[in-house]
């Protein structure tokens, strides 16, 4: 035991070697850095944040809140609505690919679960009915589904706090497509 005490004493307080100094004109193998590349995704936000447009490659997501397209707990669109789905639907016509146009309903974190599907998917529903009459030429399917409170854009609690303004901007619905190249 008095050995390896000694020996271990003797490691650890002996100075450790410097480290060995290329001599000059010495050459070495080089290797290529490789790291992964996060796709840039771009987004603009109104001045009130009631929309946002999301630019990820060739797909381009349009986000409404619902305050500006429903009254509470309801999924009949809003006068006002109809103007800010037809510019939406302008977007579509002018920059779109064609093909699917998705339509997705959300809501927050308040309700049974069953009851805020069900309130996403007739709010889809509605803006893809609405947007089926203002996309008479422009040679795309819409497809409208609800997810909830399945997929919250921000966290509707923070540090088990409610944030109203994080579960407002859970409460909308999104329009999808893919942009002409």
């Amino acid at each position: 035991m008095f050995r390896s005490l000694s020996a271990a004493l003797v490691l650890a307080l002996s100075p450790t070697p410097a480290p060995e100094v290329p001599p000059a004109g010495a050459t070495g193998v080089v290797e290529d850095l490789v790291l992964p590349v996060e796709d840039i995704v771009g987004e603009v936000e109104s001045m009130d944040g009631t929309e946002s447009e999301t630019t990820r490659g060739q797909e381009v997501t349009v986000a409404l809140t619902s305050d500006v397209l429903f009254a509470v707990d309801k999924w009949r669109l809003t006068a006002s609505a109809r103007q800010r789905l037809a510019k939406v639907a302008e977007k579509v016509s002018a920059e779109g690919a064609g093909g699917v146009v998705r339509i997705e309903g959300h809501t927050d974190d308040q309700g049974a679960d069953a009851y805020n599907v069900t309130l996403s998917q007739r709010r889809a529903q509605a803006v893809r009915t609405a947007m089926h009459e203002l996309l008479t030429d422009a040679g795309v399917t819409l497809r409208a589904r609800g997810y909830g409170e399945s997929r919250p854009k921000l966290p509707n609690m923070v540090e088990g706090k409610p944030v109203e303004e994080n579960r407002a901007e859970n409460r909308r619905v999104e329009i999808t497509f893919t942009a002409k190249s």
